[in-house]
Formats: C-alpha cells, sequence, structure tokens
C-alpha cells in the first residue's frame, strides 16, 4: 500500500528533503506492516510541518487501514480542497468513500483520479471493482481493460491492450499470442489472452491460462477472479468456489467477490446462503440496483415471491432504465403490471439513448404485460421487435443446427448403439427430462421432484460441456469432432465419461435420494452419447403442440442459451428438426425414451404420473399429484406455475396471436399438422 510517489502539482512548497523525506519514507514504509505506527509518525510530521500535503495523504491511508474510515474520509476530503489536480489525493479519497460503501461517490472521485492522470493503473483497477459490485458487468469490462493497459509499459503489450478495449479481439489475440512465444512467463499477457478467450467463447481455453498465470503469481488476485469465472461459466461451481474462498479469505469483505460466491451458489443451488450473501452486501452498498435484481432472482427461485417483487421494485427505483428488472417481474408469469408501469416502460423506450440490452428487456415485458391486458396485436409488435434485436445479437444459423442432429443420425444407427451396448458407466442415478424449453419439462421435474426416490436440481450444463470439450473447436468455423469421435471410443473411455459426468453433478445433490433430474431441454442433441456412457439413464421427451411450445418460446427472453428462439422461421425448423432426431432414436433405439405430451399430462394427470413412475420402475406415490405443495427452489421462468395445481387455461393460449404465426406455421410444416404423433 505505498503512497504514490507523484507530487501535488500546486502544494506551494517544494519537495521534501533531507530529515523531513527520511520521515515521510519511514512514514510511508509503515503503512504496509505496522499502520498505527504510520498515522503517528504523520502526525509528527504534522506537528513540525503543518498540511503538509504527503504527510496528510499518508495520514489519510493509515486512518483507512486502521479502520477509522470516517476521519480518513475527513482528512482526504481537506487535502483534495486544498490540491483538487493532485490525482493521488482523489484516488485515496475513492478508495476510501468505496470502503465506506459510498459507490457513487467513490466512482466520481476516481474518474477524477484518471482524467488527472489517465495511465493510473490502481484508479482504474478500483472503478472496476466498484463496477462489478454493482453488476455493471460491460463498465467493469472497460475498467479492467483500462487497467490492464495502463499497468503495462511493453509497447506490443500496449497495441494488445488498445485493441482488447476496443473489442477487436483477432487483433489482440494475434499480438499476445506472438508476445508470448518470446515471453511465455508474462502474467499480464497471459491474463490478457485469458480475457480474449473468455470474450469469444472459449472458456476452457480460458481456465488453462489463467491456471498458468496463478501458477506463475499466486498473489494476482484478479487472475484468480477471471479463473474463477471461467470454471463458474463452465459450469464447474465446485471449483470456482474454492477459488472465491480463497480471494474472500484475504478480502473478506469485497463486495465483488461476495456477488461472485452468490452466483456460485445460486449454480448449485445453495440459496440460503446465496440470499444471505446478497442481503450482507446490500446492506453495506445499498445503492446496487443489478445487485438488487440478483437478490431478486435468489428470493424468487426460492418462493419467497413477495420479497422478490420488492427487490426488483427496489432496483427499478435506483436504475429505472434497467429493462431487465422490469422483464424479471414480467418473467414470475403471475405478476401483473399497473398502468404506471405500462407508462413508465414506453417512457423508456420513447429515449433514444437506451441500449439494445435494455431495450429488448422493455420489449419483451411490455409484450407480456400487453397480452395481460388482451391487447394480442400491440404485445405480438413488442415482442416480434425484442427478437429482432437478440436475434441480431446472436447470429443463429438453423442449417448448422439441422447438420448436427443430420450427423448424429448417421452415427447413432441400431448397429452402431447395439455393438456399445454394455460399455459405459452402469448407474442409473441421472434422469434427464428433454424437448423444448416451455414445454412442461418443469412441471415434469415437480411431480417427479416430489417422489420420495427422486431429487430435482437444475438446469445443469455439464452433459453440454462434455460434448463441447470433445468436440475440440478451437474456433466457430473450425471443423467438430463430436459426435463422431466416439466411435473411436473403447468401453473404458465411454465408462468415463460417465463417471465424469457424475462427478461433475455431483455438487447438485443435497439429499440420499437414489435418483435426480437433469432437466436441460437441449440435451435430446446428446441423447446418442448417453446411450454409450450412461445405458441405464432414463429419459423423458417433454413435448407440447408444437404452436404451443413454439410462440412461448418466442415470448421468452432466455437467461442464456436457447439462441433458435428469437425468429418464428428459427424456432420452427428446430422443432421440427427435434422432432425428427426423436424419431430416429425410438426408431433405433426403441424404449428408450419416454414421451411425456403435455396436453395429456395435464387432462390426465393420474395416468400419465402413473405411467411415467412406470417407465421410470418407481411405485405410485400420493404427493406427485400435489407437487404443488413442494417447497423446493425452481430455477426456470415457470417456478411460479408449477407452485400452483395444474391449469388448462394456458394450453392454447397461442390461438390469441394466430393471425401472426404463418412463418412458424409454414417452418414447422408436418410437424404442426400432424402432432402428436410424430411427422
Amino acid at each position: 500500500m505505498a503512497v504514490a510517489e507523484a507530487r501535488p502539482e500546486s502544494n506551494g512548497g517544494s519537495a521534501p528533503s533531507g530529515s523531513l523525506a527520511t520521515a515521510l519514507a519511514h512514514a510511508a514504509r509503515l503503512l504496509e506492516t505496522r499502520p498505527a505506527l504510520a498515522e503517528r509518525q504523520a502526525r509528527e510530521i504534522l506537528l513540525a510541518v503543518p498540511d503538509h500535503p504527503e504527510a496528510v495523504l499518508i495520514l489519510g491511508l493509515a486512518l483507512r487501514v486502521t479502520g477509522k474510515s470516517g476521519e480518513s474520509r475527513a482528512t482526504l476530503e481537506k487535502l483534495v480542497a486544498g490540491h483538487p489536480f493532485w490525482a493521488d489525493a482523489h484516488y485515496q479519497l475513492g478508495s476510501t468513500l468505496a470502503a465506506l460503501g459510498l459507490a457513487e461517490e467513490a466512482t466520481r472521485a476516481l474518474t477524477r483520479a484518471t482524467e488527472l492522470k489517465p495511465q493510473m493503473s490502481d484508479a482504474w483497477r478500483a472503478l472496476g471493482d466498484l463496477a462489478t459490485a454493482g453488476g455493471e458487468r460491460e463498465a467493469a469490462d472497460r475498467y479492467y481493460a483500462q487497467q490492464i493497459k495502463t499497468s503495462v509499459t511493453n509497447p506490443a503489450l500496449l497495441e494488445a491492450a488498445a485493441a482488447l478495449l476496443d473489442n477487436r479481439l483477432a487483433i489482440a489475440e494475434r499480438l499476445l499470442k506472438g508476445f508470448l512465444k518470446h515471453f511465455p512467463t508474462d502474467v499480464t499477457a497471459i491474463r490478457m489472452l485469458a480475457e480474449v478467450a473468455a470474450r469469444i467463447g472459449r472458456f476452457a481455453d480460458a481456465e488453462t491460462l489463467l491456471r498458468r498465470c496463478l501458477e506463475l503469481a499466486p498473489s494476482f488476485d484478479a487472475a484468480r477472479h477471471n479463473y474463477a469465472l471461467a470454471l463458474l461459466r463452465q459450469g464447474k461451481a465446485a471449483d470456482a468456489l474454492v477459488q472465491v474462498d480463497r480471494l474472500l479469505q484475504a478480502n473478506p469483505h469485497d463486495p465483488g467477490y461476495r456477488n461472485l460466491k452468490a452466483a456460485v451458489l445460486g449454480q448449485i443451488g445453495d440459496y440460503t446462503e446465496t440470499i444471505a450473501l446478497y442481503e450482507g452486501v446490500l446492506r453495506d452498498h445499498p445503492n446496487q440496483p443489478k445487485v438488487w435484481m440478483s437478490y431478486g432472482h435468489a428470493l424468487k427461485t426460492a418462493g419467497r415471491l413477495t420479497d422478490g417483487i420488492g427487490a426488483y421494485r427496489r432496483s427499478i427505483v435506483q436504475m429505472p432504465e434497467l429493462g431487465e428488472a422490469y422483464w424479471s417481474l414480467a418473467n414470475l408469469k403471475t405478476f401483473r403490471f399497473a398502468e404506471s408501469d405500462l407508462a413508465a416502460m414506453q417512457g423508456q423506450l420513447d429515449r433514444s439513448d437506451l441500449g439494445d440490452g435494455d431495450r429488448l428487456h422493455f420489449h419483451f415485458a411490455l409484450g407480456k404485460a400487453l397480452e395481460d391486458a388482451g391487447d394480442y396485436a400491440r404485445s405480438f409488435a413488442h415482442y416480434a421487435e425484442a427478437n429482432r434485436i437478440r436475434r441480431a445479437q446472436l447470429g443463429y444459423d438453423a442449417d448448422e443446427n439441422a447438420e448436427r442432429m443430420r450427423r448424429a443420425k448417421a452415427l447413432f444407427t441400431a448397429e452402431f448403439l447395439a455393438a456399445r451396448a454394455r460399455m459405459g458407466c452402469p448407474s442409473p442415478d441421472p434422469i434427464f427430462i428433454v424437448g423444448l424449453p416451455r414445454s412442461g419439462s418443469t412441471l415434469i421435474e415437480q411431480i417427479l421432484s416430489s417422489h420420495s426416490a427422486v431429487e430435482g436440481t437444475m438446469e445443469l450444463p455439464d452433459l453440454s460441456n462434455i460434448a463441447l470439450r470433445l468436440a475440440d473447436r478451437r474456433g466457430r468455423n473450425d471443423p467438430s469432432h463430436y459426435p463422431e469421435c466416439l466411435g473411436a471410443m473403447d468401453a473404458a473411455q465411454l465408462a468415463a465419461l460417465g463417471e465424469e459426468y457424475l462427478v461433475r453433478t455431483r455438487i447438485q445433490r443435497r439429499t440420499r435420494r437414489p435418483f435426480y433430474i437433469d432437466k436441460t431441454p437441449h440435451n435430446f442433441l446428446h441423447i446418442g452419447m448417453l446411450r454409450l456412457i450412461l445405458p441405464n439413464a432414463k429419459v423423458i421427451d417433454a413435448r407440447r403442440h408444437p404452436l404451443g411450445a413454439c410462440f412461448s418460446g418466442f415470448k421468452q427472453h432466455f437467461a442464456r442459451g436457447q439462441s433458435f428462439s428469437y425468429g418464428l422461421e428459427d424456432i420452427g425448423r428446430y422443432y421440427r428438426d427435434y422432432v425428427d432426431l426423436m424419431a430416429h432414436f425410438d426408431r433405433v433405439a426403441p424404449g428408450a425414451v419416454h414421451r411425456v405430451h403435455y396436453e395429456a399430462m395435464v387432462d390426465h394427470t393420474e395416468t400419465e404420473v402413473r405411467r411415467l413412475l412406470g417407465y421410470l420402475g418407481l411405485p405410485f406415490e400420493e404427493a406427485c399429484l400435489r407437487f404443488h405443495e413442494n417447497e423446493r427452489a425452481v430455477r426456470t421462468p415457470s417456478s411460479e406455475q408449477v407452485r400452483r395445481p395444474i391449469f388448462r387455461e394456458g394450453l392454447d393460449h397461442w390461438r390469441n396471436y394466430e393471425p401472426w404465426l404463418e412463418p412458424l406455421k409454414a417452418a414447422l410444416g408436418e410437424a404442426a399438422t400432424r402432432y402428436p404423433d410424430p411427422p
């Protein structure tokens, strides 16, 4: 915590010399190990030389380090008033204000420091930490990129940092790889290259780079923070938790680390501690609208609906332009907006400076609000505009998806599967619920998790992550080795993949129930792999009328994935390809997949529940019919709906929008007209 070397530019005196310089240097050194003595030394200097700016600065730091943040603030504010162009004074004041939880004031002070001294790396990092604590991911990325940019002096790294700051990722990657060929242990360059990998979704590469970075520099906390994020993005919550806890050991009150731990715990379903962490952060830093929103998500998932709504409302009060907070309310499904809410949302949409991220959320939320009001024409217009914006951001390729399914059908023939029937891990523990989102999978999960032998978890990323690793693609245009690579694996290798899945998902299990559910919808893409690596696992296909399922997905803004759902033609083709792939597995592996039609489950609940339990080899239990009494956390958009008894009113709701669904019908083809039979 050394005092910056720069002197105030307008202190009215000369730089210290002789015994005064020695005393100042000694006080600065004491800050690192004995801050109380540093405070005493600074006060002694000020008795001899009143108002000496460097002594006042040391005093302000010492007061903060010894827990006297209020006195530190008063001391540093006086220093800034007397030396308004001294960047270091503004920086230290900003750090003290941050310690006091005054995020806005701290941001202003730190920003002023960077204006006066653009190369002040510490100030950029502090701004990034504040943005992270406030959930401002894009702003944090910009600040941290500036911090990286200002922390290097090598011209090659400066050029790479500038490219990273401007999001010219291909250029940044080329420069950094070239630099690391000559200087392979430069941790700044390694971390920057990991940032490039993370931004383009290559989280496994980022993980590898950051692991090496931390091997070289174990105290590089910024790299460890990035490492934890890379692990979390890959669903490695247990590993991420280890890294976050290590960060918190050194900085237990850091709001960014506490927020990250809350996110990790949310991924593994520990919502009691997740909620407690958010409450602690918000108690210390109450003016954090995006943290209030994350807190609302956790409360909603835990079934505390009223508290969740209150948290979302608090977020909106603090940041009225935060479209995601309004969509979070709409996404409760059972929530209804007031007229004042509609006017507020429309007012935000009328702004010319609203970003696309907020804009699409407002359109989705208004679409839901107008749907509830029965104004279907205006509702559809908002849904369509929201999807247009989101689809442009994602660049989904329906042809690429169809080719992926074609390759799966070509590989997984009856003969191929029969030849490997006795391979793989024999565990019957996992139950997979697959299909399209919004097709009743959460209802099935809630019914089954009400059984004494079955534990509900969440949508688990682990099977997809295994497939991504097997694909071994360096870039989007590179060829994928999956699923064909499975054909070259022997029994031991296939069994190891099954064991890997069980190990990776073990952290999700909270009970001793013998079976557990993974309800990731797009796991239907990996049924062939499942037959090889976990041949005794059960697979349930949750299917709904294609117009109902597809339009329900079109109305939904998903937190991640489901990139096919933002265009009527895209989602229609996806549904058609999905049905075709499932029909293929019905032919080559009869009985391997149990199908549940949502409409039948609604109309003939007990019959369908008994049939479902029979497929799983489980005895019937009355609790499965009282699934709405199950108090488990539910982490999907249907969380509030499955806390009510089964209802019919949503089955044909798509008919209200039928005048606008011709593109969807055309894309579905026979998949729509022949339902519930496959085309």
